[in-house]
């Protein structure tokens, strides 16, 4: 135990604080790698503590929705609705992240594209 009686990493806000009570986010789009992109010229000014940080957060570039919950050090449930927020006020912009590429399943290209090289060669 810490000198204040507390366990290190507890917080001292509740989470049903941070989100006004809510434990559902506005919105159903978001997902663990989802990239959260901080609108430029948003002002700051009324948002909370853990919004704010959110966006001092995701200023400098893209980061995920469970890279920011760990550095908030919240549930990513908490995390969501907080996100949310920050989408329906205009302060985030999200991004899926770009799937990385797969082998082709149509060998028929790959083929074709074979013939092509060995056709100049």
């Amino acid at each position: 135990m810490t000198p204040s009686g507390r366990r290190p990493g507890e917080r001292l806000v509740r989470s049903y604080v941070v989100t006004d009570g809510r434990s559902h986010p506005s919105r159903n789009t978001l997902d663990l790698v989802t990239l959260l992109i901080a609108a430029l010229g948003r002002p700051l000014a009324g948002l909370g503590p853990e919004k704010r940080r959110l966006m001092e957060l995701c200023r400098p570039g893209a980061l995920s929705l469970v890279e920011v919950a760990g550095h908030l050090e919240l549930p990513v449930s908490v995390t969501k609705v907080l996100v949310a927020d920050l989408m329906d006020s205009g302060h985030l912009v999200t991004r899926t992240p770009i799937p990385s590429a797969g082998p082709p399943s149509d060998t028929r290209v790959l083929q074709e594209v074979l013939d092509g090289l060995r056709s100049r060669l």
